[in-house]
């Protein structure tokens, strides 16, 4: 006879959109003496886990930094192995035809096989009904503002009026509607795992009134148990917004 597992209750209060830092993956292979690499396979692998957990949990929308323009920087074989995992690990969410993909970043810093590999899981997954992942590779907040000012500053609206024009009607809307997402919305919770308390410039425009979770564990640790835990605590808080 099958023992049936207990269900893990949930707050009352969810959020709709969940921001994922997943932090963590080469310390956990340096506490285990192995090569960062295979902390970055580690870490890869939660990845379906994790978004299913949150898809179960009643989740519309995860964005989730997989690759930051800083990473590009790296050594040429430890960049080339990075790559090589976002693109094994797109093409498996992919395959799985559970979520919509959207790449969010500047497709432009990499190489075209990889930014192919995205575009591509996009396309395969554009008429999917489940719950909405934005995948951030290549991806900086700050980048993502300049991106959203040039978009609007070389566009029919602003580029034949002055200066003086262009600044006296700018917006806080204008910008949101340039950024590159597509159906964004502003996440409600931001988890970075691994312990660290910074945001790294990750959503730096989007998550300006997100609620944030920092979590201690290694991202390739991270657990069904530790989201529960971040959504008990987002459904505990009273969002304020700033006021």
């Amino acid at each position: 006879m099958a023992v049936q597992q207990a269900t893990i209750s949930l707050p009352h209060q969810l959020p709709k959109h969940i921001a994922l830092i997943p932090d963590g993956n080469r310390r956990w292979a340096r506490q285990r003496g192995l090569p960062a690499g295979a902390g970055f396979r580690q870490g890869a692998a939660r990845i379906p886990e994790v978004l299913g957990w949150c898809d179960q949990a009643g989740v519309q929308t995860v964005t989730l930094w997989m690759l930051s323009p800083g990473n590009l920087r790296r050594g040429p074989e430890e960049c080339a192995a990075m790559l090589t995992l976002v693109e094994e690990s797109v093409a498996g969410l992919a395959r799985a035809g559970r979520w919509r993909l959207a790449p969010v970043g500047d497709l432009g810093l990499l190489p075209e096989p990889t930014a192919e590999r995205l575009r591509a899981a996009e396309r395969a997954t554009r008429h999917v009904r489940g719950m909405l992942v934005h995948l951030a590779v290549a991806y900086s907040g700050r980048n993502a503002v300049v991106s959203a000012l040039r978009s609007y500053l070389s566009g029919p609206t602003a580029r034949d009026e002055t200066g003086d024009r262009i600044a006296a009607t700018l917006t806080a809307e204008l910008i949101d509607a340039h950024m590159t997402a597509g159906d964004w919305s502003e996440p409600d919770l931001v988890i970075r795992t691994s312990g660290e308390q910074r945001m790294s410039g990750f959503l730096a425009w989007q998550a300006a009134e997100s609620e944030l979770f920092f979590c201690p564990a290694l991202w390739p640790d991270f657990t069904e148990q530790d989201l529960r835990t971040a959504l008990h605590s987002y459904g505990a808080r009273e969002r304020r917004y700033g006021r």
